[in-house]
């Protein structure tokens, strides 16, 4: 399987959070499965470590990547393909960040791990 972490997902991984659905964690940890981190999480949680909403111990262009490396994640960049995804999609979430992880899925055949029930509510594969 592909596996597409949503941003909160992968965060839960890196600090091995309690919140963790077990099969998530197992899905993530199992090496038959490619699982990615898109630059859109990336983007997302530099912004919020600005604002002060995302606590890190190392400024996160340091310690993202570093962590992704770390468990083997592979980096998913944004390309015009997912992009054009957007006009298909209905406006069930008004979150960009998710709205365009659910286009590279779609894009890219990926299943998107998440526990959020707006992304769960697009017609894109889910653990």
């Amino acid at each position: 399987m592909k596996i597409l972490l949503d941003t909160h997902i992968f965060l839960w991984f890196i600090s091995a959070d309690n919140k963790l659905p077990i099969g998530i964690q197992n899905a993530v940890r199992n090496t038959d499965n490619e699982v990615y981190l898109s630059a859109i999480s990336v983007w997302e949680c530099i912004i919020k470590y600005q604002l002060g909403k995302l606590p890190l111990p190392e400024s996160p262009e340091i310690y993202l990547p570093k962590q992704r490396n770390l468990h083997s994640i592979l980096s998913l960049d944004l390309d015009e393909g997912s992009v054009a995804q957007l006009i298909n999609l209905p406006p069930l979430h008004n979150d960009p960040f998710d709205r365009i992880l659910i286009c590279q899925a779609l894009q890219n055949g990926l299943t998107i791990a998440t526990v959020d029930a707006a992304v769960r509510a697009y017609p894109v594969n889910t653990i």
